[in-house]
């Protein structure tokens, strides 16, 4: 599955971290905020910070790329979350 058909499928499709980046890509950041807030492994801190740097609270954005065991990103937001959604999928 590619980011677009990813962005135009069904949110029943997916859950927790997947949940919260097609959340995102609909437009509403505070319900993917939500779902990214109760999905407690890896990935939801992953897609918790990526919100947070979107958001531009690049503080707590760095605590969550921690606690994802990732690299805080600094690039285009775009490629971010097609970057986390590529990886996310390929689990």
């Amino acid at each position: 599955m590619t980011p677009t058909e990813f962005k135009a499928a069904k949110p029943d499709a997916f859950r927790g971290a997947l949940l919260a980046l097609w959340w995102d890509a609909q437009g509403n950041w505070d319900r993917a905020h939500e779902v990214a807030q109760e999905v407690e492994d890896a990935s939801g801190s992953w897609v918790h910070a990526y919100l947070h740097r979107k958001e531009g609270d690049l503080a707590n954005a760095g605590y969550w790329y921690r606690r994802a065991g990732r690299p805080v990103a600094r690039g285009d937001l775009d490629a971010e979350w097609a970057r986390i959604v590529d990886a996310l999928l390929a689990a």
